[in-house]
């Protein structure tokens, strides 16, 4: 199985990993779409050899224009993150909690949008970036394991879409979601990596799945 050619949508790609992951993956072969909200940070992406589009990832009405305008897609990485905590428990203000909650709109908004897509594909992959935050949660960083946690039962929640359509429409199984778990700070490349190997594996070995960054 080939990445090449095949339309990967990067929502939310302006931050350095989005950079990085948009360029390896057009190395390989593939047509990246970049969304963004600002076009002034979303031209090197452009300068890349992205297709940039103005879109909010985390608003399900701009991705669901951006699915209707783009039809075939073959797989979806939302990136919008961040991290905000510190303080221990007293320290988890409504403020930090809610401006990490559109990591977890952007999933929400993503994966809803291009279902239908993603099942087209004969290659279909949707995947999300998580922390090891979540296997031990620690009170500075309760907030930011809550959104992480959250988005990881979201992603596992579409791995149990596509099996079940599978399933009920009595054909192989041809998209998987995924969650990529970083340990610490984000490194780019190890994304990078990741991301362009989601092509070289069978869905039925990818579905369902918790892959370390490393």
């Amino acid at each position: 199985m080939s990445i090449a050619g095949r339309t990967i949508v990067l929502a939310g790609a302006t931050s350095a990993a989005g950079q990085t992951v948009a360029e390896a993956l057009i190395a390989a072969g593939a047509r990246v779409v970049a969304t963004g909200r600002s076009v002034e940070r979303l031209a090197p992406l452009a300068a890349a050899g992205a297709q940039v589009e103005v879109s909010d990832a985390t608003d399900l009405s701009d991705m669901a224009a951006l699915a209707a305008r783009l039809g075939r897609v073959d797989g979806v990485i939302p990136l919008v993150g961040g991290w905000r905590g510190g303080g221990g428990l007293a320290g988890q203000s409504d403020e930090d909690f809610v401006a990490l909650l559109p990591a977890l709109h952007a999933v929400r908004a993503t994966s809803r949008a291009f279902d239908t897509a993603l099942q087209a594909s004969d290659a279909g992959r949707f995947a999300v970036v998580s922390s090891t935050a979540v296997e031990r949660p620690l009170a500075g960083g309760a907030n930011y394991a809550a959104v992480k946690s959250a988005t990881e039962a979201w992603t596992r929640a579409v791995a149990h879409g596509f099996a079940k359509a599978a399933r009920d429409g009595e054909r192989p199984l041809a998209a998987a979601s995924v969650v990529f778990r970083a340990k610490g700070a984000l490194d780019p490349d190890a994304l990078a990596r990741a991301a362009v190997e989601l092509w070289a594996s069978d869905a039925t070995d990818l579905n369902d799945r918790v892959l370390p960054l490393e």
